[in-house]
């Protein structure tokens, strides 16, 4: 018995995800990786503390590639996290928060946070 009227769960391949189910994903796991970078935070103050030797071994290990990457990572996570909980804080007042205003304001998070590291980069360089 086939029942060919009834409608069709959308194939992954041509599914599209929208920019704020996309935003909202990404909004965990900038959460998730801050919470790694407080515990790298907590091992640099506490390589300050044991003192110079352990300190500069530290800053060596941050200086590579991959710490660099890392740190800039967890900068664009803050940035990220940042941005898109003033979004919220200002154009999420539930009051009928369009689906148009909500697109574009996650657009609009997504250059903020872009802008904001490499702001804060091109300060630190």
């Amino acid at each position: 018995m086939s029942n060919s009227d009834r409608p069709l769960s959308p194939h992954i391949s041509i599914y599209r995800w929208p920019i704020t189910m996309a935003l909202s994903i990404l909004h965990r796991a900038t959460g998730v990786a801050m919470s790694i970078g407080l515990i790298v935070l907590a091992a640099w103050l506490a390589y300050a503390a044991a003192g110079e030797a352990d300190y500069a071994r530290f800053i060596d290990l941050m200086s590579t590639l991959i710490g660099r990457l890392l740190l800039i990572g967890w900068s664009y996570a803050f940035a990220f996290h940042l941005a898109n909980g003033v979004r919220h804080l200002f154009w999420d007042t539930g009051r009928g928060f369009e689906m148009r205003q909500a697109n574009a304001s996650a657009w609009f998070v997504l250059a903020a946070s872009v802008a904001m590291t490499a702001g804060f980069w091109m300060v630190l360089a």
